[in-house]
């Protein structure tokens, strides 16, 4: 099959920035042929959290059979590729080179423009790929594992943070009071399915609140203090106390529940107060924690209430995923921003 009967142009994602090995065939930054994600979660599970050199040493496994496989289900052969995308920054930096060090050998060997993408901004454009209208001018809310920050995107190719986390992103919150309520890594889906059973109004768990110094109008993220005020819940004054183990804590399922909307509260209010100073009509949640049932209820409702439209990807792409570096990828390859071999990680 030739590249000149695939309108638009196809491009090849690799994303190998933590724990998923991805691969994805995109046409026209918008159609997706194919996207397989190969995920360790397995792997990790055991030790409560990502370890980088089984992150680095399972990427080396799984790269190429997933780049056969998106390559199979989008039903194409490397001959009919325009451009290989490929996450450059941020992340584990073994991680990220192996996706790297791929992308360049294949784009080398075939002759094929290269082009670094940054995951973060991807994960912003994933939520413009189902949008059935321009969503530009936006604000995006990128939160996850590892970030919790907040955009203004113009277009595809023009984003700027205007917010992040003090301290702790959302997601790392999720996993480190998962651990402590005794439940499975990773923590966020856990925490939800043990939240849906309990009573979110039992205990209140403090809220952060910006303090705006002069000039500013947008806050900082922190969750570090509702995280501490869940473990002084747990092991009462002591902080150094051993955590009781999961069966002795009879309110479990109401400390997820309290855990849980003060997290959606945290993101919620400040997220729809940036829109309303970067004066959008349009909002972007996206990232693995935008798979969270109870943030897209109360999102929703929120921007509703402010006369905005709100957007989240379908929950595939809210997680690390190939679609979102190939359709960002067209992008920059269209405005020939590509790169040279000598195109580097960066873990930041």
């Amino acid at each position: 099959m030739s590249g000149a009967n695939h309108g638009g142009g196809l491009v090849l994602g690799i994303e190998s920035s933590c724990d998923e090995t991805a691969a994805a065939v995109v046409r026209g930054g918008r159609e997706i042929l194919s996207s397989i994600v190969d995920s360790q979660v397995a792997e990790h599970a055991q030790f409560g959290g990502v370890v980088p050199e089984i992150a680095g040493r399972s990427h080396l496994r799984s790269i190429l059979p997933v780049i056969d496989r998106a390559l199979s289900g989008a039903r194409v052969e490397l001959d009919d590729i325009d451009a290989i995308a490929v996450t450059s920054r941020p992340g584990l930096i073994g991680s990220l080179l192996v996706g790297l060090s791929t992308a360049k050998a294949l784009a080398f060997t075939r002759g094929l423009p290269l082009v670094g993408v940054d995951h973060i901004e991807a994960h912003v454009y994933a939520a413009t790929m189902e949008c059935a209208q321009d969503p530009y001018p936006c604000a995006a809310l990128v939160v996850s594992g590892g970030h919790t920050a907040l955009y203004r995107a113009t277009s595809p190719l023009d984003i700027e943070r205007v917010s992040s986390t003090l301290d702790d992103a959302a997601g790392e919150a999720f996993d480190k009071v998962a651990h402590l309520l005794g439940l499975e890594y990773p923590g966020g889906p856990s925490v939800a399915r043990l939240a849906a059973q309990g009573d979110p109004r039992r205990y209140e768990f403090p809220r952060y609140r910006a303090r705006l110094g002069p000039g500013e109008t947008i806050g900082a993220f922190s969750f570090s203090g509702l995280k501490t005020a869940v473990l002084y819940h747990l092991r009462g004054q002591n902080g150094q106390a051993p955590t009781p183990p999961p069966e002795q804590i009879l309110d479990r399922a109401d400390v997820a529940a309290c855990f849980q909307e003060a997290v959606v509260d945290s993101l919620v209010e400040p997220t729809l107060r940036a829109a309303r100073e970067l004066d959008v009509a349009t909002l972007l949640v996206v990232g693995g924690v935008a798979c969270n049932r109870r943030l897209r209820e109360r999102m929703h409702a929120a921007a509703s209430s402010a006369g905005l439209a709100c957007h989240f990807p379908s929950p595939s792409y809210c997680t690390d995923n190939a679609a979102m570096i190939a359709g960002l990828g067209w992008h920059l390859w269209r405005a020939g921003r590509v790169a040279d071999l000598e195109l580097d990680a960066s873990p930041r």
